[in-house]
């Protein structure tokens, strides 16, 4: 358009180079909304795109996790079955070692309890009939020591009633005979005649108290020698008797110290090698659990690696179509730019 001066009014003229810049800058502006149309378009289709390969790549990768954990949760528990039934074999095997090894050993200790109850009662009923034989030995002996002693001392009464009746017989004798003696001599002095009697009768005591003294002392005598005699033989009989015992006695003690011994060396063979086996099954259940854990760890550990190499793939891949996709829309955007700056 074209400016022409009428007084003081401007007025614009139209003129073909002012419509067709004009057309030119409408053009322009078009194709520019066109462009920004378009780009926001394929902004949008490209977005999308990219959400829905993010989406797909969330859920791919979740999928792949929950099969790592499932894999994962599956291997742990078939390792925790496997270790728990190891275990439970372990325990098992070790229960059944124990079982037999106390059946073992009570049936050890029962025959020990045995023989010792055995041992015990006949060495009880050996000293019992050593006991009996002894009291009987000694009763006899008693009953004969007193049999004896009154036999003895029957024989020292009939001796000392003999004697006696002999003295009473020889004092009559002689009463008779100094009587008569004095009734024949009666006319003889009184005094001759009392001091004939007194000597007579002091002969008579005389002769009574020897005889009788000589007879109770031999009563006496054979007395003491018989109860010597029983008392030497009840002491050699205790003595034979004591030593019996205590021979019994010390031969029931070693032998109950021998089995005692025996019953110690076997329950403590017994028990080191019932120690010795469990510690081989706990330390084989020991090593085959940690075998186990170091595979299940092993598996979850390539397993872990597999999902994170395919996940850094897929990242690689979605990350290479993103830059491939930019490059695109900048060279696309740059020939739609310069087409619309030649036309």
């Amino acid at each position: 358009m074209e400016e022409e001066a009428l007084g003081n009014i401007v007025v614009q003229v139209p003129t073909q180079s002012a419509d067709m810049q004009m057309l030119l800058n409408e053009t322009a502006q078009k194709q520019q909304r066109a462009n920004q149309a378009f780009g926001a378009e394929l902004d949008r289709i490209n977005a999308e795109y990219f959400s829905n390969l993010d989406i797909e790549r969330t859920q791919a990768l979740g999928a792949e996790n929950r099969l790592s954990t499932m894999t994962a949760g599956q291997e742990a528990r078939a390792t925790e079955t496997n270790r728990a039934l190891q275990e439970r074999a372990t325990s098992a095997q070790i229960a059944g070692q124990q079982e037999r090894q106390i059946g073992l050993r009570g049936q050890e200790e029962r025959a020990i309890l045995r023989t010792q109850g055995t041992e015990s009662r006949d060495l009880r009923r050996t000293e019992g009939q050593q006991t009996r034989l002894t009291e009987q030995r000694r009763g006899l002996e008693q009953r004969a020591g007193i049999r004896e002693t009154g036999l003895q001392d029957r024989l020292g009464q009939v001796e000392a009633g003999r004697q006696q009746r002999a003295g009473i017989r020889t004092t009559g004798q002689e009463t008779r005979a100094t009587t008569r003696v004095t009734g024949e001599e009666e006319r003889a002095t009184q005094l001759q005649g009392l001091r004939v009697g007194g000597e007579e009768q002091r002969r008579t005591r005389t002769q009574e108290q020897r005889v009788g003294g000589e007879e109770e002392r031999l009563t006496i005598g054979r007395t003491g020698q018989e109860q010597r005699a029983g008392i030497r033989t009840t002491g050699q009989e205790t003595r034979a008797t004591t030593r019996v015992t205590g021979q019994e006695q010390r031969a029931g003690i070693r032998t109950t110290g021998e089995q005692d011994r025996a019953l110690r060396r076997t329950s403590g063979q017994e028990t080191r090698a019932t120690t010795r086996v469990t510690g081989e099954e706990q330390r084989a259940g020991i090593r085959t659990t940690g075998q186990e854990e170091r595979a299940g760890i092993r598996t979850t550990g390539q397993e872990q690696r597999a999902t994170v190499s395919r996940t850094a793939a897929e990242q690689r891949s979605t990350e290479l179509q993103r830059e491939m996709f930019r490059r695109y829309k900048e060279n696309r955007d740059f020939e739609q730019a310069r087409g619309s700056y030649r036309v």
